[in-house]
């Protein structure tokens, strides 16, 4: 009940902004560069063995790299972090794992550098700070590296352009690591959405609800602590965006056309950077609660929220809302289908609604596989782990399309999308909750297929 009145509140509050003759804020579409092409479905040459080189092995770079050692068809050659022991932690796990060493870069702030000259590496996986997601994949991708980014692959529109820019320039492969796609709720929901369980989806929903108040100092020189102070919006959206994206086929037959956001009063934010810091921090920008709501051409919405300052449980309010049923993983697991599909009649003729939970939901789930989840690999995600498999299911597909030369199963695009609602919601933030266009990232190429599929 709680979310749903938020989110009529929330349509209430955009219908509102629409009908006072607010137009949307413009935002500009570059033209494309003459001798430049898009890159959907992109398929680049197959690659025997992966060689991979790990940029950044703090927290997220060095559970890759042992996840990486499982992966078949793939073989990681370098290293690089700032910190020298950080590297020597990494090759370590190398030795562990019983698997070749790799080169080691490491002491300057540059050295990722030559880890994207070296010609023994085919892919850059790059797991640093933020704010050096977007150098190092263009260094990398001009020099004929395929790249992997970290969540979020970029903050800013000029940044994403960039990135769409020099893949489509290179031809190579430029996907955002974005592993909540791959949760096993997720892919089976996406599995039943397709099959059309839901009828026709109208709704979704997606968030960070994520206290970081144990986790802030983890990260080196204080840098995503730092980044909430300094700017405003959902600066974290692709976790919940991305799934729900997948359903409703961005780019793939739709696209979001029009969003608007609202904030919270920043409240939280300087009394944790006084707990961590021991100062004070003076302007903290980033608000302890973020809405986006999203409009798409074909009229569908999307909600869209980030909180990582208050002590609300995890939460990525993954919902999907259609004409004939409901799926929702948070706070618990469960869908709610119409029994007879909606029969046209009266009101009180259209049958009823049947929860479906525990062991019932999972029976549900087994009606409809997902194409990615033979029980092998499933067995294999969750053994080796990674946020209980997804991420290990990340890393498999990535590696899996490089060697056999096919699309992956997220493009330049889906970056593009997932991340620009970063800026774009600062831009309407600032301009007092205004609407804000959604530029079209394909440049005309939207709507050139139908839906999302995975390539075997």
């Amino acid at each position: 009940m709680r979310r749903f009145c938020f989110a009529f509140v929330a349509s209430l509050l955009f219908l509102g902004a629409c009908s006072q003759g607010n137009l949307p804020v413009k935002v500009a579409v570059p033209e494309r560069p003459a001798g430049q092409n898009d890159v959907l479905g992109l398929v680049a040459e197959p690659i025997d063995t992966v060689r991979i080189g790990v940029v950044g092995l703090g927290m997220r770079g060095t559970s890759a790299v042992e996840r990486l050692t499982y992966v078949p068809d793939s073989r990681i050659t370098a290293l690089c972090d700032i910190e020298p022991d950080r590297v020597d932690r990494s090759l370590g796990i190398l030795a562990s794992r019983g698997v070749p060493s790799a080169a080691a870069f490491s002491g300057a702030e540059d050295s990722w550098k030559q880890l994207c000259e070296s010609e023994d590496v085919d892919l850059v996986y790059i797991c640093t700070d933020w704010r050096s997601h977007t150098p190092i994949a263009l260094y990398a991708m001009e020099h004929g590296k395929h790249v992997a980014i970290e969540v979020p692959a970029a903050n800013t529109l000029e940044e994403i352009w960039s990135l769409i820019d020099a893949s489509e320039r290179t031809r190579r492969h430029c996907m955002m690591l974005e592993n909540c796609v791959y949760d096993f709720f997720e892919m089976a929901t996406l599995s039943m959405a397709q099959a059309g369980v839901f009828g026709d989806v109208i709704h979704v929903e997606g968030s960070y609800h994520h206290c970081l108040d144990p986790y802030w100092s983890e990260y080196w020189n204080n840098w995503r602590l730092e980044f909430n102070r300094d700017n405003r919006g959902d600066v974290y959206p692709t976790h919940g965006i991305g799934p729900v994206c997948q359903v409703l086929g961005m780019h793939r037959g739709d696209r979001m056309r029009t969003l608007v956001s609202m904030d919270t009063a920043p409240v939280n934010g300087k009394k944790v950077w006084k707990l961590k810091t021991g100062g004070e921090c003076g302007e903290f920008l980033n608000a302890d609660q973020t809405s986006t709501l999203i409009r798409t051409e074909k009229g569908r919405t999307m909600l869209i929220q980030h909180d990582v300052l208050t002590p609300r449980p995890y939460d990525r309010m993954y919902q999907v809302v259609g004409t004939d049923g409901y799926a929702g993983k948070y706070p618990v697991r469960q869908y709610c289908l119409r029994e007879n599909g909606g029969a046209a009649g009266r009101y009180d003729e259209l049958g009823t609604e049947k929860l479906y939970s525990g062991s019932e939901l999972e029976e549900l789930q087994r009606k409809y596989p997902n194409p990615l989840l033979t029980p092998e690999l499933e067995a294999l995600a969750r053994q080796v782990g990674g946020h209980g498999g997804m991420d290990f299911i990340m890393d498999y597909r990535l590696i899996y399309c490089l060697h056999n030369g096919l699309p992956l199963d997220m493009d330049v695009y889906d970056m593009a999308e997932w991340c620009c609602i970063s800026e774009l919601s600062r831009i309407s933030l600032e301009k007092g909750c205004a609407p804000v266009e959604v530029p079209d990232f394909t440049r005309g190429g939207w709507d050139r297929t139908e839906g999302f599929s995975y390539a075997f």
